[in-house]
């Protein structure tokens, strides 16, 4: 079977033994509706009979220690064969049977496709009204918004890649969040991703969830740690982008004053909001050189890398960032330099101060933030401390615990 499997599901499993062979045989009777040669895999961590009861009804078990749920998929990945990828939970509230459309939506040539139970149909009692009406639908708009996506659920438990496009995603949460870093990546990555309504039912008589063994606080830290995803995995959106405007609004409102201070409706424009821009100039700077450094040390190159952080990393070395913040600082002493020259002609009295000098100001603080980030950057690089293979670092790192 191993050369002509084109489906593999995968079903993480921690004691779910009341509803693992239903789940099994629905992935089998699903792979078995869509007509192609496919295989079930179920990542196991339980102590109860999970593992027997998955065999019997025909997947292959692979056991593995109880890490989480990406984990568990993390793991199960150097064993699947096929070339497309389903992966589903084990408790029954999917309908493996619907993969039939997953894998029609990945023939056409889509390389990520997500069930939405906000599209498709929820069954009474399945999904709390916390979940249905503020968790799923606030954060699917955070990451709409980061992302520039059209997704309406972005947790559903149900959803189909190629595994071309999964060893791209390089997957390293460990827990509920890898659902939000499979979505990140994607939009990251600009895969040909599809969403299909599907159907999400409650859970079976005597099963208790996951969510409800864990405790009250479980859905929220699993919506916290999917929000912690989100905003790490997205420098561009988070740090970057906002880094830019501030950095713009800043250097407006300094500029802006280059003929004295004014008035406009009912707000006079004077000293006070050039050290509102002077501030959010020094907060944009630093914002983008953070962002920089993300893009550059973290493993997120190959996810998020831009002509403007690829020209940096190119050229910006540690001779041209000494020059370049010793010249800010500088040009930054010599225009602030004026102001004791002014205050001095004026009997030590100034009735404003003038625009060049607030950006002389800027320009030193510029300078010495330059200066120290070249150094913090260019220590990196000379001790290899963090580089481009970080992820592949880490990887080899778990593997020898």
């Amino acid at each position: 079977m191993s050369s002509q499997t084109i489906v593999s599901v995968l079903i993480p499993s921690l004691n779910e033994e009341k509803t693992i062979g239903s789940a099994v045989r629905s992935a089998l009777e699903g792979i078995a509706l869509a007509n192609v040669p496919g295989e079930v895999i179920v990542i196991d961590s339980s102590n109860d009979g999970t593992r027997k009861m998955a065999e019997k009804c025909g997947a292959i078990v692979l056991t593995v220690p109880r890490r989480g749920l990406g984990r568990a998929y993390i793991d199960a990945l150097p064993h699947v064969r096929g070339k497309y990828v389903i992966m589903g939970d084990a408790d029954c509230t999917y309908d493996f049977r619907e993969i039939k459309q997953f894998i029609e939506k990945l023939d056409q040539g889509y390389d990520f496709v997500l069930g939405s139970r906000i599209k498709g149909i929820i069954e009474k009692g399945a999904m709390p009204p916390l979940h249905r009406y503020f968790g799923i639908p606030v954060t699917t708009w955070i990451l709409n918004v980061l992302l520039r996506t059209k997704f309406s659920d972005i947790h559903r438990g149900l959803r189909a890649v190629t595994l071309t496009s999964l060893k791209k995603m390089n997957l390293k949460s460990q827990s509920w969040e890898y659902a939000s870093e499979m979505v990140v990546k994607n939009g990251l990555l600009r895969l040909n991703s599809a969403e299909i309504p599907i159907h999400f039912h409650k859970d079976r008589e005597g099963r208790r969830s996951h969510h409800k063994r864990t405790g009250w606080f479980s859905p929220w830290q699993a919506g916290w740690i999917n929000l912690k995803v989100m905003f790490l995995y997205a420098p561009n959106q988070m740090i970057v982008k906002p880094g830019f405007f501030f950095l713009a609004l800043g250097l407006a409102l300094i500029l802006m004053q280059v003929n004295g201070p004014f008035t406009v409706g009912l707000i006079t424009f004077s000293a006070s909001f050039m050290m509102l821009g002077l501030t959010f100039s020094v907060l944009g700077l630093s914002c983008i050189q953070m962002g920089f450094l993300a893009f550059t040390f973290s493993g997120l190159r190959d996810f998020c890398e831009n002509r403007i952080t690829k020209c940096l990393r190119q050229y910006f070395t540690y001779t041209k960032g000494m020059i370049m913040g010793s010249a800010f600082f500088l040009s930054g002493v010599v225009l602030a330099s004026t102001l004791i020259f002014q205050w001095h002609s004026q009997n030590y009295k100034l009735a404003f101060i003038p625009w060049y000098v607030v950006l002389g100001i800027l320009m030193i603080i510029f300078g010495i933030q330059i200066i120290l980030f070249n150094l913090v950057y260019q220590t990196f690089l000379l001790t290899g401390t963090f580089t481009s293979d970080f992820g592949e670092l880490t990887r080899k790192k778990d593997e020898s615990l």
